[in-house]
């Protein structure tokens, strides 16, 4: 199968005034996210609240972007669950689906160590019929895998094709490369590295901010690919203004939103605990779009 390259979304679950699922809202973004030009959407990551989702709204979030999304437009699903059992249960009914590929992310209840990881990762490789992309996320899982767990994994199984690593550590991106740039598909998984880490030979990113400014983000891609260094420069510091604001100072999932709907995207409030932000935040949010010329 071809490599993953490109700007993925983590697009939002979308909600109704009593949290359930906006399911016009969903299929319109869907259309949304791709006209604007990007590469590819990841439903059930962490901006798409997946811990605050029941398992049969999780699969029917991913039943609904399958069905708007275009063929050629891969889907990449989030199945990371708190047990190895559970996480193949919600793999297996994802790929059913027609998922293109998992995304999985590490337990993070009790912080298993890396033997635990590998042995975690293999086992879900072996029992998955489907493209497995580990997610490396310590921002909420406190957890940051090992590169040497992942170089394992990637040399031991061959459904675990890349990984969305969102340390934003340059440092340990360029290893990544280094290591396993030439097999392996290597996504930025924040905002703030996205050209940086292209430059040294990842293969695009999957960004909170794609949710917020996707054809900033689409556009940053083209430039980059075009080898249009000084434009690439320019938008990649627009859109780190915005990441900056939106997900870096506040609760992620509800500056998202509520920076969404200042661009016209009704996706509502995020699911309780989260809470919406308060006037002052939204001043703060509304100012970086206007800074940035998306608002």
């Amino acid at each position: 199968m071809p490599m993953l390259e490109g700007v993925f979304v983590p697009h939002v679950t979308p909600f109704d005034e009593d949290e359930n699922i906006n399911e016009p809202v969903l299929r319109e973004l869907v259309h949304h996210f791709i006209n604007a030009g990007l590469n590819g959407l990841v439903s059930l990551g962490s901006n798409g609240e997946f811990p605050y989702l029941s398992f049969e709204e999780k699969l029917r979030v991913v039943e609904i972007v399958l069905d708007e999304a275009p063929s050629k437009v891969p889907v990449i699903a989030g199945a990371t669950e708190n047990s190895t059992r559970e996480t193949l249960r919600l793999g297996r009914a994802l790929l059913d689906l027609g998922a293109n590929a998992l995304l999985i992310g590490p337990p993070y209840y009790f912080k298993p160590s890396p033997e635990e990881l590998f042995a975690h990762y293999l086992m879900l490789a072996g029992k998955l019929d489907g493209r497995i992309l580990i997610y490396n996320v310590p921002k909420f899982t406190g957890l940051n895998i090992p590169v040497d767990v992942i170089e394992r994994l990637a040399e031991e199984h061959s459904n675990i094709v890349g990984i969305k690593d969102s340390s934003a550590n340059m440092g340990r991106i360029t290893e990544l490369v280094r290591r396993l740039g030439d097999r392996f598909t290597i996504l930025a998984g924040t905002a703030d590295v996205m050209y940086s880490s292209w430059v040294i030979g990842a293969h695009g990113a999957v960004v909170a901010v794609a949710n917020v400014a996707p054809e900033i983000c689409a556009e940053l891609w083209e430039a980059f690919k075009a080898g249009n260094h000084q434009k690439a420069r320019e938008l990649q510091l627009r859109l780190n203004l915005i990441n900056e604001v939106v997900v870096k100072k506040y609760n992620q999932v509800s500056a998202i939103k509520a920076a969404m709907g200042m661009r016209g995207l009704n996706v509502g409030k995020p699911r309780l605990p989260s809470l919406p932000l308060d006037e002052k935040a939204l001043e703060g949010i509304r100012k970086a779009l206007t800074t940035a010329g998306v608002l």
